[in-house]
């Protein structure tokens, strides 16, 4: 058997896939996105730094290679529901969202002080801010025309990991449930969508704790999901979405009578009996979703593979299922030529996720769509430590957009003492010339152009050929 098939199968019995198909539920669903939709993710750090919109976009892309989607990245490190109020015209609205995805709730309910005399109090006070000033962003929100609102409940502070080193905030996850149920009741209100990452993360942790206590969904500093933190961030998503269920192709074939016993979501034709078996050609609409095996991002430790530990992807979103009945004995797959593995007949009659195996040239061919779009990912997120500069330190001082001398002056001013404005102090010499974006966004247009191209399906010719 393949040995990335048979670790896939290994991780997915790491835990009772049951137990998260049956306590994962959803009050509402989101609507499927569209073709030309211009989908925004506005939020924090999580958003701005974090994978879990391009793992949902390269979903799309694979799925439905000839939709024409955008998903643009609107986090900043640090906001609070205030802070994206501020910056709603010239970094939200200005790219024209045909649907607005909200979230935040992580930097709103505070830290430290949980650990002090009053963390009640503390509570109730942060809650408050939040509430108070969403009421700003639910105002503005609701002038916009021709635009979904979906808010999403963050991600959850995980309390529960044993992290070594790190004493967690006792009772901030709980205030953040509080901010997401202020979200939740604003969306009933005004009937938007909504959608809550917290309460089934939270569970997911926790019960894989009850194995290993050192896990967690959100990082080692129980705030930032790691890369397989975001895989299931974007799972949970398109679960949400209704892809449960949604196979990248299904096809079926009987071998002793050269017959097409079923063809989902694919197109089957020239079955042939060959002298070692038999050989057809098979186009799929689709491509298997590529799971990155690297750690990717400032401080990741952990893949994007690595939530197959934690979520059936692979079962529910990822099944690309051959199957072939009327065999005697073993055969060896074959795909345009390239040796694939070998299985029994009662392997190929129950069925090969081909989705799972990564030498498939299909697989091949996703895997160039996934690199590439890393590719926009890294420059997308150029664009956002400028924005972090733009609204976190110039807007404060009267200087939003003047990427002049007069900026770089007073940057520099405050450089020595802000770490973080010193480690962006580059880029944005570099950003506030305006042909330096254009050549950024020039980049990224060509990037998605490729994409779509790596995308378009092609016909595969596939062989079994008997073992002797």
């Amino acid at each position: 058997m393949n040995n990335r098939f048979s670790m896939i199968t290994r991780l997915s019995l790491l835990i009772p896939v049951f137990y998260l198909l049956g306590h994962v539920g959803y009050a509402q669903e989101i609507q499927p996105f569209k073709s030309n939709d211009r989908v925004v993710f506005l939020g924090n750090s999580i958003t701005d730094g974090g994978h879990y919109h391009s793992y949902i976009w390269l979903y799309y892309m694979t799925r439905f290679p000839a939709m024409n989607l955008s998903i643009r990245n609107a986090g900043i490190g640090g906001d609070r529901v205030g802070d994206m109020v501020k910056r709603l015209d010239g970094d939200v609205f200005s790219k024209q969202p045909t649907v607005l995805v909200t979230t935040f709730g992580m930097n709103d309910s505070g830290y430290f002080e949980y650990n002090g005399d009053e963390p009640d109090k503390f509570a109730d006070e942060k809650v408050k801010e939040s509430y108070d000033a969403y009421q700003e962003m639910e105002r503005r929100y609701k002038q916009l025309a021709g635009t979904r609102i979906v808010m999403m409940g963050s991600s959850p502070y995980d309390e529960t990991a044993v992290i070594k080193d790190n004493t967690p905030f006792k009772g901030k996850n709980n205030a953040m449930r509080r901010i997401v149920d202020f979200q939740k009741e604003s969306a009933k209100a005004n009937g938007w969508e909504f959608f809550d990452l917290n309460q089934p993360m939270t569970r997911i942790n926790q019960e894989i704790q009850q194995q290993d206590s050192s896990f967690a969904l959100c990082g080692n500093d129980r705030i930032h999901p790691d890369n397989d933190g975001h895989m299931v961030m974007a799972y949970l998503f398109l679960k949400a979405q209704g892809f449960a269920g949604n196979k990248v192709a299904e096809l079926s074939i009987d071998a002793a009578g050269q017959q097409v016993v079923s063809a989902v979501n694919c197109q089957l034709s020239d079955i042939k009996k060959t002298a070692g078996g038999i050989s057809f050609a098979y186009k799929a609409n689709a491509l298997p979703y590529p799971l990155d095996t690297v750690a990717r991002g400032w401080g990741s430790t952990k893949s994007q593979y690595d939530a197959l530990r934690a979520v059936p992807f692979m079962e529910e979103m990822n099944q690309e299922l051959l199957t072939v009945t009327g065999l005697k004995g073993s055969h060896q797959l074959l795909i345009d030529g390239e040796v694939i593995g070998t299985w029994s007949a009662k392997d190929f009659a129950t069925g090969i996720n081909l989705a799972a195996l990564s030498q498939t040239p299909q697989y091949q061919q996703a895997l160039g769509m996934m690199y590439l779009n890393e590719e926009r990912w890294e420059i997308e997120r150029r664009f956002r430590d400028y924005a972090w500069v733009q609204h976190n330190f110039f807007q404060a001082k009267g200087l939003l957009d003047a990427n002049n001398r007069k900026a770089i002056t007073v940057m520099d001013e405050h450089v020595a003492t802000d770490g973080w404005l010193r480690a962006k102090r580059d880029l944005y010499a570099k950003a506030m010339l305006p042909e330096v974006r254009e050549a950024w966004q020039h980049q990224i247009d060509q990037l998605v152009a490729a994409i779509r191209e790596a995308g378009t399906p092609k016909t595969r010719k596939i062989e079994l050929v008997a073992v002797q």
